[in-house]
């Protein structure tokens, strides 16, 4: 779960750049998809994108990467003793997976499925999370170097071997959405699912780029968010992974969503969110994970080396207070 809000306003207007005589309008569409909604503004003279065609393209990739539909490419994957024939979708998502991985040196990575199920952050509830003996036991299935892409194949080299691309699918859903857009001709457009945005272009007719409310949580103790930044943009993504919103809790402890593929348990840290800015959504989906997973001073010396990528970080001090800080290249983008 992400948290970034799409600050828009309404523009109807004459625009310099288009016709004369052709009225710009932001047209708006929204739906339900991935457990989650998903939101698409753009502006333009005439509805070229319809709400049923993304509907339909969120459509085809839950058919690739869901694994909670039992008859998804994944899926059957998963099911599988050797592996499968894999459509386009998953072999793009395994593709960049394996460079996160090698980029994090392990940090990133798919073959997390087994743990991120007996933690209970899969499609099956636990009863209890498990002991040592069992993540040791785990562990012996999980490793990027236990698939292997063969041709138009993914092969195992386990049985026991699952994947789980939750920390990067949503980011690929946005970039495939947002490139339908630009093959349909659209120029300015803001594409969002679950929290995750990509932007291109700016607001008409005023030509502002794009604002985007960065949300964090409230005072102590408080279920309540507040926009914590304001960035603007006029191209590239912008996603979050955090976890004061979906964790567990067990005889008084906290357990983060975000697992650390090394050790088999729930990441422990002073990181409460990470936000990173990248040229498209599933580069940034994948290293928001991986920043998390790092902790603050790990993470911030690792984004600055990062030349195309920016990070914001929401961490809990020592007292339990709530404070910030961000990779150089971010305080350009925030507003004024």
């Amino acid at each position: 779960m992400v948290w970034l809000v799409l600050l828009l306003f309404k523009a109807v207007n004459v625009l310099s750049g288009f016709s004369a005589n052709q009225e710009i309008h932001r047209i708006q569409l929204g739906g339900f998809a991935q457990g989650t909604t998903w939101h698409v503004t753009y502006f333009a003279a005439d509805s070229v994108v319809k709400k049923g065609e993304i509907d339909s393209i969120l459509i085809q990739l839950d058919s690739s990467l869901s694994i909670y539909k039992p008859f998804s490419t994944i899926s059957r994957f998963n099911a599988s003793k050797k592996g499968i024939k894999i459509d386009p979708h998953l072999e793009a998502v395994v593709a960049k997976s394996s460079e996160v991985w090698k980029e994090s040196d392990g940090l990133f990575d798919i073959t997390i499925q087994p743990l991120v199920q007996a933690w209970g952050f899969s499609a099956k509830p636990v009863k209890k999370f498990p002991d040592s003996a069992r993540v040791r036991s785990l562990l012996q299935c999980v490793g990027a170097r236990k698939i292997k892409p063969e041709g138009d194949r993914l092969i195992k080299i386990k049985p026991c071997v699952t994947i789980d691309v939750d920390g990067i699918a949503q980011g690929y859903s946005v970039d495939v959405v947002a490139d339908f857009m630009e093959k349909k001709g659209v120029r300015d457009y803001v594409v969002e699912i679950g929290g995750e945005i990509r932007v291109k272009g700016r607001k008409r007719p005023d030509g502002e780029k794009m604002k985007i409310g960065i949300e964090a949580p409230g005072k102590r103790g408080s279920e309540q968010t507040v926009i914590q930044r304001v960035i603007r943009i006029s191209e590239g993504a912008v996603t979050t992974s955090g976890n004061y919103r979906k964790f567990h809790e067990s005889e008084g402890k906290k357990f983060s969503h975000t697992i650390d593929p090394r050790t088999g348990y729930p990441t422990q840290n002073e990181l409460v969110s990470v936000t990173v800015v990248a040229k498209d959504a599933i580069t940034a989906d994948a290293y928001d994970n991986v920043l998390m997973t790092m902790g603050l001073q790990k993470a911030m010396d690792f984004i600055e080396q990062k030349e195309e990528m920016s990070a914001y970080f929401i961490y809990k001090t020592p007292d339990g207070n709530i404070a910030d800080t961000a990779s150089s290249r971010f305080y350009g983008l925030l507003e004024e």
